[in-house]
């Protein structure tokens, strides 16, 4: 890789970095769960799209103490987003999952954003530009997959 290639490379990189959390910000704006820590967030979704987990599983997966998972599972029984369920295979533990209520909340929440996000793609961009857009998706998402 060539100077220009790589001065092209760091262009890019610091241009993702800086527009990426803006275009985050502005999707969240358009619709959220709730009044919600980012970590508080972030369980829900996992569970919404990976499933039932105990909170030690949630600790693992989100890289964080258990006593740290422990204040979330809390704030999110007590706001009735998730429910707690013995585990049928092991009744010491407890089995995690959202409730209706709060997949309804989810998945309106994603609809408003996408439905936004379709909406200013459309009045921002021309035709040519929103073909172009589109054309780079599959670049950040192998980007996105390492």
């Amino acid at each position: 890789m060539g100077k220009l290639d790589s001065d092209r490379a760091a262009h890019i990189a610091e241009a993702l970095t800086m527009l990426v959390p803006k275009l985050r910000r502005r999707l969240r704006e358009r619709a959220s769960i709730g009044d919600f820590a980012p970590s508080h967030i972030a369980v829900l979704v996992r569970l919404e799209r990976e499933g039932p987990a105990t909170a030690s599983q949630l600790a693992a997966a989100e890289g964080m103490r258990p006593q740290s998972m422990s204040a979330i599972v809390t704030a999110l029984l007590g706001e009735d987003m998730i429910e707690a369920k013995p585990d049928p295979a092991d009744g010491r533990q407890t089995i995690l999952s959202i409730t209706p209520g709060c997949r309804k909340q989810i998945v309106a929440a994603r609809a408003a954003r996408a439905d936004w996000l379709s909406q200013t793609i459309r009045a921002k961009l021309s035709a040519a530009e929103q073909k172009q857009l589109d054309g780079c998706i599959h670049l950040l998402k192998r980007l996105a997959d390492e």
